[in-house]
């Protein structure tokens, strides 16, 4: 019998959870199976039912942190299953497998609780066990053998003629489309020289709808969607105010914005909006805070209106007499 620890060293930092108080997250945690053969795959899920402020983080088991013996096939997200009025239930899970047989002892699952100003690390009442089974073998009965040798068979036209078909017909578009190049490379702009940058706004628009598109916040990357969204505002401001945004602080970049916002360039509303897009995004990124979907459709949609009501007027102008052309 064995007992693998799987407590972070930021929860030992801590403390434990003797007892948990009233409307303290409750910690619950299940295998799969309770038993499985060597090399058999199972699911370990660890759930938590919390008012929806609270702040919960999971063991980081792919990081470094799973149990001896144990291995981590694939680490999933962090998943909402229920949402009834301020209580939420979140949910963790990892696809696992063992190689050596025995009987584990994993123990209680930890999970680091943050309210207000209570930092505390709860448990799971129950401890993880799994028994590991192996297949039982006569070596005496069941003798290896050896792999027998490939058999030698002549080669045919028909194996390969599909093939060089194919490859005849790659190297004749291949070569017209060589020919129609060198023809007609004058009537194509890319060749002639590069297309003018851009305007700052329609180069954001467009970079915030392709990053919409990606619908990182739907597989669990908040992280990347918040930094994407950040990252084409300071351009934005680079490009359309002179601020320095990429080497600036979320508290410089509001700080900074107070210029044009005294000029009335930026008015109440955006700069409100602004400023609390990158305390969300602070979060998300150094916090490890999970937003939920409203708040990702609300980012997107301040980052959006901040760019198209600060844009530049006489872009604008230049944009509605092109379309009159």
């Amino acid at each position: 019998m064995r007992r693998l620890s799987i407590l972070p060293a930021a929860m030992v930092a801590v403390g434990t959870a003797v007892a948990q108080e009233p409307g303290t997250p409750k910690v619950t945690a299940a295998f799969e199976r309770d038993s499985i053969l060597i090399g058999d795959q199972f699911s370990l899920e660890v759930r938590v039912d919390k008012d929806i402020m609270q702040w919960v983080d999971f063991p980081d088991l792919a990081g470094g942190e799973q149990p001896e013996g144990v291995e981590i096939l694939v680490d999933y997200p962090v998943d909402t299953l229920a949402v009834e009025g301020r209580r939420q239930t979140i949910a963790k899970r990892w696809l696992m497998t063992i190689w050596n047989e025995g009987n584990y002892n994993m123990g209680r699952l930890p999970a680091l609780y943050l309210d207000k100003n209570i930092v505390d690390t709860l448990w799971t009442a129950d401890s993880l066990r799994i028994v590991v089974n192996t297949f039982d073998i006569d070596l005496e009965k069941d003798q290896p053998h050896d792999i027998k040798p490939p058999v030698a068979v002549p080669l045919r036209l028909g194996e390969f003629s599909g093939w060089l078909v194919l490859g005849l017909g790659v190297a004749t578009l291949l070569a017209v489309g060589i020919w129609l190049l060198i023809k007609y490379r004058g009537r194509i702009p890319l060749l002639g020289g590069s297309a003018p940058p851009l305007s700052p706004h329609v180069e954001a628009i467009r970079r915030l709808e392709a990053l919409r598109n990606q619908k990182l916040p739907q597989n669990g990357r908040h992280k990347q969607y918040y930094s994407g969204i950040t990252d084409i505002l300071r351009t934005y401001l680079d490009r359309r105010f002179g601020i320095g945004a990429m080497e600036m602080t979320s508290a410089e970049i509001i700080t900074a914005i107070e210029v044009p916002r005294a000029a009335g360039e930026v008015d109440d509303k955006r700069f409100d909006d602004l400023r609390g897009l990158l305390q969300t995004a602070d979060l998300v990124k150094f916090a490890k805070w999970v937003p939920d979907e409203a708040d990702n459709d609300k980012a997107y949609f301040d980052a959006y209106y901040f760019v198209e009501e600060t844009k530049a007027v006489i872009e604008g102008q230049a944009e509605e007499s092109e379309k009159e052309i």
